[in-house]
Parts: structure tokens; sequence; C-alpha cells
């Protein structure tokens, strides 16, 4: 396993933010190493009866993976001059976080609300 450095929920960006969002929704995330000039990149693994597959998990740029967070968490958006601030609807999970789009903010308002201002990221996925 990679070293994991702790990193403020609000400066998630990209695959470090995959990562939180993943490790908070308690899904079996892991690495992929950098190849065919792809950086590194963070895959989820679902386990079947029988299969097991490994899909690309990037909520903050995928709208069909982030929408539903939005949906299961019933964020709320504000406007503030330059970023979007969301807000976690639910009783017991509360979050909120801001960032330059919906997606963004809102993987960041679901991590503050299940795994608090601070997380543990491998390394490899900080800039």
């Amino acid at each position: 396993m990679t070293d994991l450095i702790e990193v403020k929920t609000a400066d998630l960006v990209g695959e470090a933010l995959g990562w939180a969002v993943g490790k908070a929704e308690g899904l079996d995330v892991l690495l992929a190493p950098p190849i065919y000039g792809n950086p590194w990149r963070v895959f989820v693994r679902y386990t079947g009866v029988v299969t097991i597959r490994e899909v690309r998990y990037n909520p903050w740029e995928d709208w069909a993976v982030g929408g539903q967070l939005i949906q299961m968490y019933r964020v709320g958006f504000g406007l503030y001059s330059d970023s979007f601030f969301a807000v976690t609807g639910l009783d017991d999970s509360p979050g909120d976080a801001d960032g330059p789009t919906h997606l963004i903010a809102a993987c960041r308002a679901v991590v503050a609300a299940k795994l608090g201002d601070t997380v543990q990221v491998p390394k490899e996925l900080m800039p």
C-alpha cells in the first residue's frame, strides 16, 4: 500500500478528491499507476458473486457518478462571486464546502460530512 498524507478537505482536487469520496462512501478504492501517458488514477472495485469489476471513479467530473451523490445527500447549492457553495441536506451527515464547480463543491461537502475537515489520501495523488 502507498503512503498516506493528511490533506484539508477544502484543498482536495482531482484524483485525491475522488479517493476521498470513495473512502467516505465506503467503497473499495484502488490506485492505477501511470501508464500510456495517464497519471495516477482512482478506480473502484465492485465484487459480485462470480465477477469482479474495476471501474474508473471520478465523481468530481462525471455527472453520472457525482450526480448520484448530490441526490443521495440532498446537496443544495449557493453561489459566491467566484465559486459554488454546497451544503448536504441530511440531518445525520451535515457538511458544507465550496469549489469552482457544482460537482467539486458537492464532493467536498460529502467528504466533509463523512470524514471531516482533514482526510488521508495517497501521496501520489497530490500535485
